[in-house]
């Protein structure tokens, strides 16, 4: 367990990647200080350029595209400003890799190319795009929704 301090920057998170963390373990972990625990730190979040091992192996590097891609993607919908290591040319994948379950179905592979944000796409990722949705954000937007459903629910019950 971290101390309430410890800021999982991208770079962070990249690093537990590295050394054998489920990929979606150490994303999601960014993703809670993102979009909630430090979103007021979000700058310091992305500043940091990842260090990729010595070798790179071919996941790995393809995870490191993933999160150039992911900083890009979040600074742009949250208007946070984009660190230039982002933009470095070698963040892109010479072969096309689709990442989402049933991937290698043609009816899930055209459904990829059409919703995957432009940030990865450009990158030759393909992963559609749902990874990034806020659940913060969704529950304050369905707050009034739900309060509504609980106090119709108990005004009918009286």
């Amino acid at each position: 367990m971290r101390p309430i301090s410890h800021l999982q920057t991208m770079a962070f998170a990249y690093q537990e990647i590295c050394q054998g963390e489920q990929p979606w373990v150490a994303l999601g972990n960014f993703m809670n200080d993102w979009f909630d625990y430090k979103k007021e730190r979000r700058v310091e979040l992305v500043a940091t350029p990842l260090s990729l091992p010595e070798p790179l192996t071919d996941e790995l590097f393809r995870w490191a595209v993933f999160c150039a891609a992911s900083v890009e993607y979040l600074c742009d919908r949250y208007a946070v400003p984009c660190p230039s290591w982002v933009h470095n040319p070698a963040y892109c994948l010479s072969e096309p890799w689709f990442d989402a379950p049933m991937a290698h179905k043609p009816e899930v592979r055209k459904r990829l190319i059409q919703d995957t944000p432009e940030t990865f796409t450009r990158r030759n990722i393909y992963c559609g795009n749902r990874m990034f949705n806020n659940k913060w954000e969704l529950a304050e937007q369905y707050a009034p929704l739900f309060a509504r459903r609980r106090s119709g629910a108990s005004a009918s019950a009286e």
